[in-house]
């Protein structure tokens, strides 16, 4: 078990800090998986029966409407754990949201059992999901904050302008910016060609090139 120790260790520091025991649970019970890109991982309304804390790449987190509208609520990369999985775990509910492999994924998977073992018995374990847990919350607060009071030319500029610098322009539809803002395709449309009449960006079929982050930078 030597080199998974040093994996897990490698990516997870805290858990250098468990206890003998909780350290032997861990890893007797811990598996790494590999995840293509592309996978669906769990949907609205499936059962959540293992912890997953992701070692390499991403996975998409997003809730879908009822009429088909997405928005991203966050993604968990290398070093983090699904704030959602965790909530399903502790509340013994069935998701409410879907995750998908963005990248390939490389995790560390928990059985339901084991997590909640770890869970009662071992301090730095919960130290980890429960400062995993509160960070998560505030970001959540701060994209309900921003979908309920935030102005689309803002947030769409301020979107751009982050990622202004890419060699080859942003490759992304507007139904992907949609998703990433949580509104409608039409509405990011309409908003890009404004953006493209007053010269900020120039529009191309799945690309978007920033021409005047300046311009960006005034609604930003």
């Amino acid at each position: 078990m030597p080199d998974m120790n040093a994996e897990i260790s490698a990516s997870f520091p805290l858990f250098a800090r468990l206890d003998p025991d909780s350290a032997r649970l861990l890893e007797g019970g811990a598996r790494v998986v590999a995840i293509p890109a592309g996978t669906v991982l769990f949907q609205d309304g499936s059962e959540c029966s293992s912890y997953v804390l992701v070692m390499e790449g991403s996975i998409r987190v997003q809730k879908v409407s009822e009429g088909g509208r997405e928005i991203v609520l966050y993604r968990v990369e290398s070093g983090q754990s699904c704030v959602l999985t965790t909530n399903c775990l502790i509340a013994r509910e069935d998701y409410a949201a879907e995750g998908i492999a963005e990248t390939e994924v490389k995790a560390l998977v928990l059985p339901a059992a084991i997590f909640r073992t770890l869970l009662a018995k071992s301090e730095s374990f919960r130290d980890f999901v429960f400062s995993a847990y509160a960070t998560r919350i505030s970001d959540l607060l701060m994209l309900i904050q921003e979908v309920a009071f935030g102005r689309i030319d803002m947030r769409l500029a301020g979107w751009l302008r982050a990622r202004a610098n890419a060699a080859d322009g942003i490759r992304a539809t507007h139904q992907d910016i949609a998703t990433e803002l949580g509104t409608a395709r039409e509405v990011i449309s309409r908003q890009l060609k404004e953006f493209e009449r007053r010269g900020w960006v120039a529009l191309y079929r799945g690309r978007i090139e920033v021409k005047d982050p300046g311009g960006l930078s005034t609604l930003s």
